[in-house]
Formats: structure tokens, sequence, C-alpha cells
């Protein structure tokens, strides 16, 4: 039996369907019980913060898709820190064999960003006697759905200049998360998963452009006028000043070469942008 946290997410919706269409046996951890009847499987109603919840969905489960929404600090806690650990110890109680864990890329001790919460949630799971394997993804394609992948007049925001960055489409990340829980391979490993192509801002608006059939340009925003930009709405400075490390960091290239783990884990090429696009485009056009 698999446990499939973050059900209702970008990738956990993708893994319920992937799970449903291979006829694995699984439940959902939701938080919302209208959203566990919209996913059209076996789900239970639960909380990372209600820890009876918790061993309640653990019951009976020997795999584990553990992801979780990050948050903004709060004077320096990660929440998502507190919680997975938590589910991490539960699924150690619970007998779980193997914990599949969304990570970041690049995932380091000590910055205050998701980087820094998900490398103390990694160790925590290392050292737990579970097996586990890590997947480690490039940036979201489904992050230029959100309301800020824009500006108000219908700019792509873009803080990487000429860089590339090898986007990756949710959908890839739970088709790799559903190789793993059937199982046996890929005990404590960690993979990195890109898209199979990287673009700049510039040919990924040349592509939204074509796709929308209307031109869309970049608004360049520098990593510090970004940072700037959070403080001014309130978000803590330390959080807003490594945003802007990281905004940095893959604008100098740490986000630019693809990998072959996607193809290696399912068999077939990551999805392309274009792939996305296609599959997105009224969700898309609901932005402009």
């Amino acid at each position: 039996m698999i446990l499939v946290t973050g059900a209702t997410g970008s990738i956990g919706s993708h893994l319920v369907r992937r799970l449903a269409r291979d006829g694995a046996e699984f439940r959902a951890l939701v938080r919302d019980e209208a959203k566990g009847r919209a996913l059209g499987c076996d789900f239970v109603v639960g909380d990372f913060d209600d820890p009876g919840s918790v061993a309640a969905a653990l019951d009976g489960v020997d795999r584990l898709f553990l992801n979780g929404a990050g948050a903004v600090p709060v004077e320096g806690e990660q929440p998502m820190v507190r919680q997975q650990q938590a589910v991490i110890d539960a699924a150690r109680k619970a007998d779980v064999r193997h914990v599949v864990k969304v990570s970041a890329w690049h995932a380091r001790k000590g910055s205050q960003l998701s980087q820094g919460a998900h490398w103390l949630i990694d160790e925590h799971l290392k050292e737990s006697g579970l097996a586990w394997s890590l997947l480690q993804p490039a940036g979201f394609m489904q992050n230029f759905l959100g309301a800020g992948a824009f500006t108000p007049d219908g700019q792509l925001v873009s803080s990487y200049g000429d860089t590339p960055v090898a986007y990756i489409d949710c959908h890839d990340i739970a088709a790799c998360a559903a190789t793993l829980l059937a199982g046996p391979h890929g005990a404590n490993e960690t993979f990195v998963l890109t898209g199979s192509e990287a673009l700049t801002h510039a040919e990924i608006a040349a592509r939204i452009s074509a796709a929308l059939g209307r031109t869309v340009t970049c608004a360049d925003v520098s990593p510090d006028a970004m940072a700037t930009a959070l403080k001014s709405q309130g978000l803590p400075r330390s959080f807003a000043d490594d945003l802007a490390v990281l905004l940095k960091e893959v604008a100098s290239g740490s986000q630019a070469a693809p990998t072959t783990a996607v193809h290696d884990l399912t068999g077939r090429p990551a999805r392309t942008f274009d792939d996305f696009l296609a599959d997105n485009l009224d969700a898309l056009r609901s932005l402009f």
C-alpha cells in the first residue's frame, strides 16, 4: 500500500492519476475532504500537524510519497522541516519500508529557502534507517501558470538574463515517483530531474507567443530588484536576500544542464516545454 501526501498539488495530482492507471494500491492524504473526493481515489483526511491523523493514514502502508508545500520562514522556523521530519518518524514507527521524497536541486545547509529546509529533512530521512529515494527537480514548468510569472501587462518576468534553465513538467516528476514506488530499484539514491532541454526566458516567451497567437516579451527584473520588491511587500529580509542569492545562482547556470534521469527511470524522454504548453493552453490563456 502506498500513501501519497501532497496529493492535490502539482506533482501529487499527476501521481494519483498515474498510480490509478497502473492499478496500484494506494491512498491519498488530503487536508480538504471535498478535494479528496474530487481525486476519485481512496483518501483520508489529515494534516502533518495532526500526529494522530498521520498515524491513521500510515496504517497498512509500506511505501510513502513524501511531499508538502514549503512556507516562508516565520522568525527563522521552517514549518516544513518540523512537519516532514515528524512524518518520517511516524513512517518508521509504522514499518514503512521505502520513502520517495521530493527534495530540491542543490539542497544545502543554512539556506532560508526550500534548499535549506529540504537539506535538513533529507538528512533526517537518511538517518532514519528507512530506505529512501530523493527526487531533486529543476524549476517546474507549472510555475509559468502562476500569476507571479507575468507582469500585470502580460510580460514574462525574467531574472536569469540569457542563461537557460532545464525546467521540468510535474507530470514527469510524478512518473519518476511512480516508478520508484513500484520498486525495487532506486533505494538510497538521489535523482536530479530536469526537462529534456534547457531554454532561456526569451525562448520560452517565444514559445508562449506562438502558442497564444500573440506576442509575449520578457520583463527583466534583477535578483536584487526582486528581493527589494519582496521586502516592500513585508516578507522577511533574510528570506528575500536568500532568494536573490538563489536567482543569481540560477542565472550563473546552476540549473542549465539537462539530465537523463527521467529517461533512465521511465524509459522515455522528459516532456518538452511545447508538450507542457499543449496540455495547459487554456490555463495559460486565463492569465492574460
